[in-house]
């Protein structure tokens, strides 16, 4: 490495996952042409790669956001394109990021053009993206039916509490990536397994809304919780649950469904041992397979308009809280921006104006925190093979900046804290 190149990232290399970072090289020739190379590997040992070609000024020094790329993974101004435009070494691999207490990791390096783009290394420097913030304290609950982890953030609050409900593709478990990060900007956050715990049958073909009005109870019990109700956040699948709990449980005052359905898909819900949803089904034969191995499943779901589905519609105009609606136009699992439009014009019938709506054109199916790497395509666990989840990588990335910033002034604004209702529980 050349020992007259210098590499910085600012404000500092140790930051937030959330957080934009501003990348800036000196000591270089006067408009040098360079390679700007980043890489990572995720939780599952997949390696995540990105690469950008970049002219320093006249006096041998780039700004990432002041400097555009010429070339590679990437074009134009953009000051964290090398980390959403990351791609994985194998084919429909999604990045994932989903235990707190290790960072994410990206090497960064400028390396000089060779032959076939890539030559001598000039810099290198490790970025660690850390999912929580200083001072955040995390806890494994099992705790009757409840399985899941409790994030908190540092002080005395009073603090908002959400209930996150992560679906990844239909597997099981739980990721600590979201509920993390929100803990780190204020929120109370308690993220629960969804699928193959005690909520469903054994053969996973029932799902019982008690397991969450257990679990509403439990955190609205935290004694750094100071909203009188809480909010849900949810994507995919976790969407209609999340519609539901909101419709039929108490003390739900904010809830964020992104990219979902508007009715019960694919599962029975239950609640005290009646079923109060029918599930909403697909037809496989309307699954697209395309010639990279992965399917289009958006037009494969039944309409749920259809009179002999309207039983697995969830009633939204009970909930008494308030809704946000995230919908990527792009979106090729869910016809999300649709299902938007349909709860908008129920709620709006019912003379109900408790919504806000967010509407992403060319933005894909996992909107997730931001400046991770971009998912075009993944193996989902429900189907058993990889998904096309649609998208543009630029597109796609900014929604996840804007609809970031938007959540959490969303709970801000409809989880009203209290701090006598916090103390009154110690």
């Amino acid at each position: 490495m050349s020992s007259q190149v210098r590499l910085r990232l600012l404000p500092s290399a140790k930051c937030l996952f959330d957080s934009p970072l501003q990348v800036k090289v000196a000591g270089l020739r006067s408009k040098q042409v360079v390679t700007m190379v980043a890489s990572a590997t995720d939780d599952k040992g997949a390696t995540f790669s990105s690469s950008a070609t970049y002219m320093a000024d006249g006096s041998g020094e780039l700004d990432l956001e002041r400097d555009p790329s010429l070339g590679g993974s990437y074009v134009g101004v953009e000051p964290m394109g090398l980390f959403w435009s990351m791609k994985p070494n194998t084919l429909h691999t999604r990045f994932q990021k989903t235990k707190a207490l290790s960072p994410h990791v990206v090497k960064i390096s400028v390396q000089e053009e060779g032959e076939e783009g890539k030559g001598r290394m000039l810099a290198e420097v490790s970025n660690e993206r850390w999912l929580m913030g200083n001072g955040v304290s995390r806890v494994c609950v099992n705790e009757g039916n409840i399985h899941g982890v409790l994030f908190t953030p540092p002080g005395g609050g009073p603090f908002p509490a959400v209930l996150d409900l992560y679906t990844s593709g239909g597997g099981g478990g739980v990721s600590e990536k979201r509920p993390s990060l929100l803990a780190s900007r204020g929120f109370v956050v308690l993220t629960i397994g969804l699928f193959g715990h005690k909520n469903m049958t054994k053969s996973n073909k029932v799902m019982h809304l008690d397991y969450f009005e257990e679990a509403i109870v439990f955190l609205k019990k935290q004694h750094k919780v100071g909203s009188k109700g809480v909010g849900l956040i949810s994507l995919s699948k976790s969407g209609d649950l999340a519609l539901s709990i909101a419709s039929f449980l108490p003390g739900v005052e904010a809830t964020v469904w992104i990219n979902g359905c508007s009715a019960n898909t694919l599962i029975p819900l239950y609640y005290k041992n009646r079923q109060i949803l029918s599930a909403l089904m697909f037809d496989s034969s309307k699954i697209i397979t395309t010639e990279s191995g992965a399917s289009i499943t958006k037009y494969s779901v039944h309409d749920p308009l259809a009179e002999e589905n309207k039983a697995s519609l969830v009633p939204i105009e009970r909930a008494k809280g308030h809704f946000l609606f995230v919908a990527s136009e792009d979106d090729l699992n869910w016809d999300s921006k649709a299902y938007v439009d349909q709860m908008v014009e129920r709620l709006k019938h019912h003379g109900k104006d408790n919504f806000e709506c967010l509407s992403y054109p060319g933005a894909g199916h996992y909107l997730e925190p931001p400046y991770g790497p971009y998912c075009p395509s993944s193996f989902h666990g429900i189907l058993g093979k990889p998904v096309l989840w649609g998208g543009e990588p630029r597109s796609h990335a900014a929604a996840e900046v804007h609809m970031w910033k938007k959540i959490q002034e969303f709970f801000r604004t409809r989880l009203s804290c209290d701090a006598t209702h916090s103390k009154s529980k110690l």
